[in-house]
C-alpha cells in the first residue's frame, strides 16, 4: 500500500524522498485575460494540496488585509504575485515560477501575465512547457486576450490544453454558460495544432473542482484540474526518436582523451552507433557515451553527457552529432515564425546575431514575409515600411553566415528553435520557430524549369476538337479526405460509372504514384508538396489529351490543393471534401495505419499528430458514413455530369 506524501513524511523521510525522486516532472503555465484568476489558481492549487509552509501562509494573510483584491482575509493570488507592483496593482506583470508536489506527480508552474503589453513574458513562460491552462472568465467568455494566447500556446508546440472556465460561483453554477463558452472555444480552436482540450469549470477562490470535486457543479462528471494533470500523458511530448547531440565543448584533459560534452537534445544514443558530423558531413562512430557516474549503455536528453569517438574527426563547439540514417536538414536558409520582443522594431535587411543550439551565428532579417492578426489567425495587409513591432508574430525569411544543421519546430522543439540577439546590446530581441513547409513565394522559384531555354509548344489539335472526338470536356476531380474516409473506393466507383456511360475517365490512386512516379517521395511535408505537384501536372497533360482525370489523395493542405487547382486550371478543377469523420475513418482502418500511429509505428499520420485543413469552400461534399458507397456514387455522378457533358 503507498502511504500518502504527509503520512510518509513522518515516517520514513528516505523513503519520501525516494518516492519523490521518482516521480515525473511536468511543466505547465496558466494563461489568459487579465483577472481571469491565473494567480488565485495556482495559489489555490498550492494551498489546497498543502504545499504552502506555516509562515508564508502567515504572510499572505497579513497581505491580504493591504493588497487582497478578494474581499477575505486569505487572498491566494498573493501567493505567487511577489513583485511589488503586482500587489499594489492586483496584476502578474512578469512570469512567476512556482514548485509543488502531488503523489503521482511534480509540477514546475509558470504563472504569467494577461496584458496585451506583456505578451513576450507569456512566450517566453510558455517555452519550456509541456500542458497549458487557459483560464477564461466565466463572465466575459472568449476573449481577445484568451485567442492571443491560445495562438502562441498552439505556434510553441503545447499540444495540451486545459480551459478552465473560472469563476463559476458569480454565474450561478450555470451549465448552460459553460456549454456556450465550450461550444464558443471549441469553433475558434478549430484552426490550431492542439492534440486534446479539456474544459473544467471551476471557482478558483472557492476550490470547486480545482484539487477537491465540487459540490455545486453536479451537471460535470469530468476530472478535477489536480487529477487531470497528475494522469495526462506527455510522454509523447519528448523526442526520443531523432537523435541529436549538439557539441557544447571540447574537453582534452591530458593526451590520451579527447571527449564532446553538451546536453542530448533529443532521441537516444548508444556506444558502437554510427554517427555523421554537421556540417562538416564526417561519419565516424560512438567510441562511449559517459557521464559524472561512469560510462553508460545509453543516453537520452535531457542528459548533460560527454562522447568519445572511434576515430579523430574534427569536432569543433557548435557541430551535431547525428545517426547516419537520419539527418536533419542543413542550409543557411529557412523560413520561421518569429515572436518579436524588442521595443525597437525588426526591419528587413536587418542584421543579428543567432543563437541556435550551441552556435551563434551572424544572420540576416531578409524578408518579413508576413504578420499575423492573432485576434483572427490570418495576415494582416502590408504596409510599408514593413517592419514588425512588439510583440509581432510574423513569418520570416532568414539568411545565416553559414550553414547549420537543424529540424522543422513541429517535429523536433531542441533543434527547431532559435533566438535573435541585438549585435550591439547583446538583447535578446525575438524568438523564433524553424517551418517545415517553403513559403509560397520559394515554392513558385523552386517549380521553375532550371533552364531559361526552354518554352511551351501549343498543341495542333484544340480542345473542342477533343471534346467533339470523345462526346465530353476533359476535367479532374480531385477527392480529399482522411485515410479511410472511402476516396479510393468512390473514386474506383467513379471510374466504373463513367466509362460505361461511354466517358474517357482514369484513376489518379495515391499508393499506384508512390508505387511508380513517386515513389523517390517520403511523407514529410516538402515531399507530400512535391507529391501534390507532380501529381497536378500529370492531371493537367490528361485533361489536355481529353480525358476526365479521378484523383484520391489525402493532399492535407490547403495551399497544395489550391496550386493544384491553378496548375490544371480552375475552369477544369473540381474539389471534391469525402468530409467522413475521424472517428468513423479509424474505425474503419482498412490498411491498419490508425493503429500503427497510435501505438507510435508511424509519425506525423494525418489526422492525429499531423494536421488535416478541410476545404473552406469545396465544389462538392460528401460524407461517406451516411450514405452506402452506390449512394454517394451517384450523387457525385449527378452532379459532375453538367460538368463534362454539354
Amino acid at each position: 500500500m503507498i502511504i500518502p506524501d504527509q503520512e510518509l513524511i513522518t515516517k520514513d523521510i528516505d523513503a519520501y524522498l525516494e518516492q519523490h525522486r521518482n516521480k515525473d516532472l511536468l511543466r505547465f503555465l496558466t494563461c489568459g485575460s487579465v483577472d481571469d484568476g491565473k494567480s488565485t489558481l495556482i495559489g489555490r492549487l498550492l494551498y489546497d494540496s498543502k504545499m504552502i509552509y506555516e509562515d508564508q501562509l502567515a504572510a499572505v494573510v497579513r497581505d491580504s488585509k493591504i493588497h487582497g483584491t478578494t474581499g477575505t482575509d486569505f487572498d491566494p493570488a498573493l501567493l505567487t504575485d511577489g513583485l511589488k507592483a503586482e500587489r499594489e496593482q492586483g496584476i502578474t506583470i512578469d512570469v512567476a515560477y512556482r514548485y509543488f508536489s502531488a503523489s503521482k506527480r511534480k509540477f514546475i508552474i509558470a504563472d504569467t501575465p494577461g496584458h496585451e503589453q506583456y505578451t513576450r513574458n507569456m512566450a517566453t513562460g510558455a517555452s519550456n512547457c509541456e500542458l497549458a491552462i487557459i483560464l477564461v472568465d466565466a463572465r466575459h467568455g472568449i476573449t481577445v486576450q484568451t485567442k492571443r494566447h491560445s495562438f502562441i500556446v498552439s505556434l510553441l508546440g503545447i499540444g495540451h490544453v486545459i480551459i478552465a472556465i473560472n469563476k463559476m460561483d458569480l454565474m450561478d453554477w450555470s451549465e448552460e454558460v459553460y456549454e456556450q463558452i465550450r461550444q464558443e472555444y471549441n469553433a475558434f480552436s478549430a484552426r490550431l495544432f492542439f492534440k486534446d482540450v479539456h474544459f473544467i469549470p471551476i471557482s478558483a477562490l472557492k476550490g470547486d473542482n480545482v484539487v477537491d470535486k465540487s459540490e455545486n457543479m453536479p451537471w460535470y462528471n469530468g476530472p478535477t484540474l489536480l487529477h487531470h494533470l497528475e494522469h495526462v500523458n506527455i510522454s509523447s511530448h519528448q523526442n526520443f526518436i531523432d537523435m541529436r547531440f549538439p557539441v557544447q565543448m571540447v574537453m582534452r584533459p591530458n593526451l590520451n582523451f579527447r571527449g564532446f560534452a553538451g546536453t542530448m537534445a533529443s532521441g537516444v544514443m548508444r556506444p558502437g552507433e554510427k554517427v555523421m558530423v554537421l556540417p562538416s558531413k564526417q561519419t565516424t562512430t560512438i567510441a562511449t557515451v559517459q557521464n559524472w557516474s561512469g560510462q553508460l549503455e545509453y543516453a537520452f536528453p535531457p542528459m548533460p553527457i560527454v562522447v568519445t569517438l572511434a576515430d579523430e574527426v574534427d569536432v569543433s563547439r557548435g557541430d551535431m552529432l547525428v545517426p547516419v540514417n537520419n539527418l536533419p536538414k542543413v542550409n543557411s536558409e529557412f523560413d520561421a515564425m518569429l515572436v518579436w520582443m524588442s521595443e525597437a522594431p525588426a526591419r528587413e535587411a536587418s542584421h543579428y546575431l543567432i543563437k541556435h543550439c550551441c552556435s551563434m551565428i551572424p544572420a540576416t532579417l531578409d524578408k518579413i514575409r508576413y504578420e499575423v492578426d492573432v485576434n483572427t489567425m490570418r495576415k494582416k495587409p502590408r504596409e510599408v515600411p514593413i517592419e514588425l513591432k512588439l510583440n509581432s508574430i510574423a513569418r520570416v525569411k532568414m539568411v545565416l553566415h553559414r550553414q547549420i544543421a537543424y529540424d522543422p519546430f513541429a517535429k523536433n522543439h531542441a533543434t527547431g528553435a532559435f533566438i535573435l540577439i541585438d549585435r550591439l546590446t547583446n538583447a535578446t530581441v525575438a524568438a523564433g520557430m524553424i517551418l517545415d513547409k517553403p513559403s509560397a513565394e520559394d515554392a513558385a522559384k523552386a517549380s521553375k524549369p532550371k533552364s531559361d531555354n526552354i518554352t511551351r509548344v501549343a498543341s495542333g489539335v484544340q480542345p473542342v476538337e477533343r471534346e467533339r472526338l470523345l462526346g465530353h470536356k476533359a476535367h479532374t476531380i480531385w477527392l480529399t479526405g482522411l485515410s479511410g474516409s472511402g476516396k479510393s473506393t468512390l473514386a474506383k466507383a467513379l471510374e466504373k460509372r463513367l466509362v460505361q456511360e461511354g466517358v474517357l475517365a482514369f484513376l489518379l490512386d495515391g499508393d499506384n504514384i508512390r508505387h511508380g512516379l513517386n515513389r523517390d517521395l517520403g511523407f514529410s511535408n516538402e515531399d507530400r508538396k512535391e507529391n501534390i505537384r507532380r501529381i497536378a501536372e500529370v492531371a493537367s497533360l490528361m485533361n489536355d489529351a481529353g480525358v476526365v482525370v479521378i484523383t484520391a489523395f489525402i493532399s492535407p493542405f490547403i495551399e497544395d490543393r489550391l496550386a493544384a487547382r491553378e496548375t490544371i486550371g480552375g475552369d477544369r478543377f473540381s474539389e471534391v471534401y469525402v468530409s467522413t469523420p475521424l472517428e468513423v475513418c479509424e474505425k474503419r482502418d482498412p490498411k491498419g495505419l490508425y493503429q500503427k500511429a497510435r501505438s507510435g509505428e508511424i509519425k506525423g499520420f494525418t489526422g492525429l499528430d499531423a494536421p488535416y485543413e478541410p476545404p473552406e469552400k469545396p465544389d462538392f461534399t460528401l460524407d461517406t458514413s451516411s450514405a452506402s458507397l452506390d449512394e454517394c456514387t451517384e450523387k457525385l455522378l449527378k452532379w459532375l455530369k453538367p460538368l463534362i457533358i454539354s
